[in-house]
């Protein structure tokens, strides 16, 4: 039977990591989930510190406090935006690869559709980024926001 406003996506993972393109990717998916009455998973992916060899404890600190306070702003933000509109949400944070994590996570919630920032790094043009690798898993409908 057709409901309104359930024939879109019902989970809706936006992948933020505070870059302005992952913000206004956060804003469009916050958008979609509202209109569509869906729930939004927020997914914040840091690179695991414990894998850079060399690094001092005092420079590993430093990044773990700083992804700590980067999260902290980021979690602040989505709340309140989420509260101003009144959709259902959830902020994650998750240590590794982004690409394998951001699948981990749009697995493990069932999404109906991804949603990122386009890469400003001039290399992804060659190599790829973290969207064109999403899509090219072609697992999910994925919306890129530049």
């Amino acid at each position: 039977m057709f409901e309104y406003g359930k024939d879109g996506p019902r989970v809706v993972v936006v992948a933020v990591d505070g870059s302005p393109t992952s913000l206004r990717a956060a804003a469009y998916g916050v958008g979609m989930a509202r209109r569509q009455n869906a729930k939004i998973i927020a997914v914040y992916v840091t690179p695991s510190v414990s894998g850079f060899a060399g690094m001092s404890a005092a420079s590993t600190l430093g990044i773990e406090q700083a992804n700590d306070q980067a999260e902290a702003e980021m979690r602040a933000l989505a709340e309140q935006r989420a509260a101003d509109l009144g959709v259902d949400y959830e902020f994650w944070r998750r240590r590794g690869d982004p690409f394998k994590e951001i699948v981990a996570v749009a697995n493990e919630v069932h999404a109906d559709a991804i949603v990122v920032g386009a890469s400003t790094a001039p290399g992804h043009r060659f190599v790829g980024s973290l969207a064109v690798h999403l899509v090219r898993a072609g697992r999910w409908p994925v919306t890129v926001v530049p």
